[in-house]
């Protein structure tokens, strides 16, 4: 297999486990939360800037360089690592959840999904197989099956037909995937809100004994809680020689949740997102740094970050930045909201390393809420 996980440390008192994934493009401690770069870019972030941080691995989406550059212009360059300069691992999500979010864009049949671009207007039509090509051309040492994301709320019939679609995709998938020893296929978990429909797409999914499977159709609206029900109904289901990874997922407190349930890898556009509207992700709660209130603020975005951006300005001048519409400004931002989480995954990890994981989650917590409640 392309990829393989090592479990070193279990929490015994919860779900949370330490562990390495193993991948053509390096090794992977885990839990880890994976930067979303999803045109071959993390935004604002160059490939230095993501190593100097301690990103382990980044994610792309397929369908958007699909749509450009293309995925044979990345396969004439050598692959993603090279096109874009990066020699860590990259994962490609299948651009399932990308075409099912074009709603009226889009129509779903059994063969596949007839989508038009967002860009033109031009039609598209997305299949299995067709993914598959997509992905094994881009060269990304993870590629994600084509998945039918639902939305939420959706009813008992549509999540079963859907998941069951996904099953029947997914094994078109495996028949189409030519790189399976360079490229480890990760299959994906559905059945919305339903705990019998997750059991039935989780006994489907692993009987096909992929490197790895994901929890898909999470994070698309519903209430947090609603999201742990789910992870703590299907997780135990999913193998302990496997990676077990929650898609869309990047607010700290659902980070620490989700890893508290015994998952492995996460991804969001989150921390990106919020720096361009001006916003610091930090251990006391959101700064919305473009306030007025921070005007006069000298003091670092977070004083207990060592981050480059918290040792060397002030909120003052990055909301100054960010009110001039200076690209430092989203660049800082964003710099200092991925440290910010990966520091905060490698604290998870260490924790359950030296055993005090339960201790730590109960602190992080209440500092969370407390910070939320300001």
């Amino acid at each position: 297999m392309a990829v393989k996980y090592t479990l070193l440390k279990e929490c015994p008192h919860t779900g949370a486990r330490a562990g390495i994934l193993h991948t053509p493009h390096g090794d992977i401690e885990t839990p880890i939360f994976m930067p979303v770069g999803t045109l071959a870019t993390v935004k604002t972030m160059e490939p230095k800037d993501l190593k100097e941080i301690g990103a382990q691995i980044i994610l792309s989406n397929t369908y958007h360089l699909y749509l450009r550059p293309g995925h044979q212009l990345v396969k004439k360059a050598g692959g993603l690592h090279k096109f874009m300069n990066w020699d860590r691992p990259i994962l490609t999500d299948s651009g399932g959840f990308q075409v099912f979010s074009l709603g009226d864009l889009r129509k779903i049949t059994e063969e596949g999904v007839e989508f038009r671009s967002h860009l033109d207007g031009s039609k598209h039509f997305f299949t299995p197989e067709k993914v598959m090509e997509i992905q094994n051309a881009l060269g990304s040492d993870i590629i994600m099956a084509f998945d039918e994301c639902i939305p939420y709320p959706a009813t008992y019939e549509y999540a079963k037909n859907s998941l069951e679609r996904t099953t029947r995709w997914l094994k078109r998938c495996i028949a189409a995937h030519e790189n399976p020893h360079s490229q480890a296929l990760f299959g994906i978990i559905q059945g919305g809100m339903y705990l019998d429909l997750r059991t039935q797409s989780a006994e489907e999914i692993l009987a096909l004994d992929l490197p790895g499977y994901a929890v898909g159709g999470l994070s698309v609206g519903e209430p947090k809680e609603e999201m742990y029900r789910v992870l703590e109904h299907t997780v135990p289901m999913m193998p302990k020689d496997k990676p077990r990874y929650l898609m869309g997922v990047g607010s700290d407190d659902a980070l620490l949740e989700g890893v508290y349930r015994g998952i492995d890898m996460f991804d969001c556009v989150l921390p990106t997102r919020i720096a361009r509207n001006g916003t610091a992700m930090t251990s006391h709660g959101r700064v919305v740094v473009r306030n007025a209130a921070y005007s006069e603020d000298f003091t670092p975005l977070d004083q207990n970050c060592n981050c480059y951006v918290c040792q060397n300005f002030t909120r003052a001048y990055i909301r100054h930045l960010v009110k001039c519409n200076e690209i430092l400004g989203l660049k800082l931002i964003s710099y200092h909201n991925l440290y910010y989480l990966l520091d905060f995954m490698r604290k998870i990890r260490q924790s359950i390393l030296d055993g005090n994981f339960p201790q730590y989650y109960k602190e992080k917590i209440k500092l969370i809420n407390e910070g939320r409640e300001k």
